[in-house]
């Protein structure tokens, strides 16, 4: 089980600070930080990567007074491969932003296949026994890498205890092989994008800009006629509800059976909000199903429907 040092458990949501020191500025980064506590949130993810180490030093600077109540997660190698060397120093500039002797989760950002797995997880196993890092996750993987990477950590004495995949109501592939396997090897499941890079908010529906139409990447991923489709339904769902698609999406992403602790994030506490409320919102089975019939469900790993 994954808790804070004090012993506080993982919450329901995880607030991602992937905005903090780039599309949110400092005052902006506190007020949500502000929010998040104030929500009950107590597991916050970060990266290297995240807008030059902005991310990991505005974090580091917010946590500092509550910091054993708090699960802190940051993320190593996404860039140089997933080298001993490059995890060891990597790592040490993250613990350097962000202030800490210990950090309680550290993820590898992606699979690397030019990379012996043996060294990778001989470099996490150091780490660990080193009391700089407590937990061993990994994003981005796929369930047979995630077991294959699980093999190698066990030679170690180590184990992945956290995984991240991509997941919402239309980016459900996860679905398939990882949240069975995370139930089956009891790891958590910490998804991001649950709101589909703001798809799931109705605001391009609406004519709004946001990543879809600034990040070529972005708007590659989403760039499927049926998800916007499904947007727009969910939005008219929640208009009938009176609540925010936002928090719609949010709370479906929460309610799946292997119990997921999706992150959220945001450019401004108002932003943020709709997101906080799918804590409190009760996602009834009717309107689970409900909402899960906007999306198409993918078929089952041996892509045997009729045993779905």
């Amino acid at each position: 089980m994954i808790t804070s040092v004090n012993n506080t458990p993982l919450s329901r949501l995880t607030f991602g600070t992937m905005q903090f020191g780039g599309r949110a500025d400092a005052a902006q980064s506190r007020t949500m930080y502000e929010a998040a506590r104030a929500a009950g949130i107590t597991h916050f993810d970060t990266a290297y990567v995240y807008n030059g180490g902005a991310s990991e030093t505005l974090l580091g600077q917010m946590v500092k007074e509550e910091r054993d109540s708090l699960i802190i997660a940051t993320k190593a190698a996404f860039e140089g491969g997933s080298t001993r060397a490059n995890i060891l120093q990597g790592f040490a500039t993250s613990q350097q932003r962000l202030g800490l002797d210990m950090v309680d989760v550290l993820y590898l950002h992606r699979y690397d296949d030019a990379t012996p797995l043996q060294e990778t997880f001989g470099a996490l196993a150091t780490l660990k026994n080193a009391g700089k890092i407590r937990h061993i996750a990994v994003s981005n993987f796929s369930a047979w890498q995630v077991m294959k990477a699980q093999s190698i950590a066990a030679s170690f004495d180590i184990a992945i205890e956290m995984v991240q995949p991509m997941h919402s109501l239309v980016k459900r592939q996860a679905e398939v092989e990882i949240f069975p396997m995370c139930v089956d090897q009891d790891i958590e499941i910490v998804p991001y994008s649950p709101l589909g890079g703001g798809i799931l908010t109705g605001k391009y529906a609406r004519g709004e800009t946001g990543r879809l139409t600034e990040d070529p990447m972005y708007a590659a991923r989403y760039n499927v006629e049926w998800m916007h489709e499904t947007a727009r339904n969910l939005s008219a769902l929640a208009s009938d509800l009176g609540t925010s698609p936002a928090t719609l999406a949010i709370a479906w992403a929460m309610a799946h059976p292997s119990r997921p602790r999706p992150i959220v994030s945001a450019r401004s506490v108002e932003q943020l909000t709709p997101s906080l409320a799918a804590l409190s919102f009760d996602m009834t089975p009717d309107l689970y199903a409900q909402i899960t019939a906007l999306s198409i469900t993918p078929p089952p790993a041996t892509d045997r429907i009729e045993e779905a």
